[in-house]
């Protein structure tokens, strides 16, 4: 059995795809470090590792098997949601806002409250982190909005033509639904085969995900990484919606 690595600043990940787990009683742990170090997180997305931890803990870097996933194609849109969405066009006061307050949607999904989950796991550093990727065009906001306040939204990081979804809040009623069926929608213009969701849960299967295994999702990752011709353009509105009516 190996041992996990510990990274130091200038350290490189263990690839996943060349490299099984090095502690088979923690699955999918892949290296852990004492803090998120500059251009970490860039380098570890385009390995298809992501962190996930307490305050309490070290850094630790997860590429689980199976991998959760959303293939825009195969998006759930059930007839209560498709209500929503309606309603929701229908209402000139609403709106989604993509990328104009990014801070705000990270910490909204950070002090939303879950079931049967105490605290959070996006810290400060983890927030610092993504606010650094978001600058430099790696991370993304989804906002739903109402007479000009947020309701709910998403966040996510984009490399190449892959998009890796991260976090969702509502503060009405399925506000996240209707920004991943945004997100879904524009995926399926921009050809994007499919939407990173990390770990099993059974709301992201009532949504259409599923779990695939580690070594598919990593050699879509990198057929992704490779296709730069892809220039995905971050402006869409709530029209995009209509797809699924």
């Amino acid at each position: 059995m190996s041992q996990i690595t510990w990274l130091g600043p200038q350290d490189s990940f263990p690839n996943p795809l060349l490299e099984s787990d090095p502690d088979p009683s923690v699955p999918g742990l892949i290296a852990v470090s004492e803090r998120i170090y500059p251009g970490q997180l860039s380098q570890a997305y385009q390995l298809g590792i992501f962190p996930w931890y307490s305050d309490n803990q070290p850094v630790l870097w997860w590429s689980p098997d199976p991998r959760m996933v959303l293939k825009p194609t195969e998006f759930k849109c059930s007839d209560s949601l498709k209500k929503n969405i309606r309603l929701f066009c229908q209402d000139v006061h609403s709106q989604i806002v993509v990328d104009d307050d990014f801070g705000a949607v990270i910490r909204a999904c950070a002090t939303s409250a879950r079931k049967d989950q105490d605290g959070t796991w996006i810290t400060h550093e983890i927030m610092d982190a993504y606010t650094a990727l978001h600058e430099g065009g790696h991370a993304h906001s989804i906002a739903v909005t109402e007479g000009g306040q947020i309701i709910g939204g998403l966040y996510c990081v984009s490399f190449g033509s892959m998009i890796f979804g991260e976090s969702m809040f509502s503060r009405k009623p399925g506000a996240s639904k209707i920004a991943l069926a945004a997100l879904s929608a524009w995926s399926l213009q921009n050809e994007i085969v499919m939407i990173d969701c990390q770990q099993e849960t059974s709301h992201l299967h009532s949504l259409g995900a599923a779990p695939i295994s580690r070594r598919e999702f990593l050699e879509q990752l990198q057929i992704s990484l490779n296709q730069t011709k892809i220039e995905l353009s971050w402006t869409f509105d709530k029209t995009m919606l209509t797809h699924w009516l």
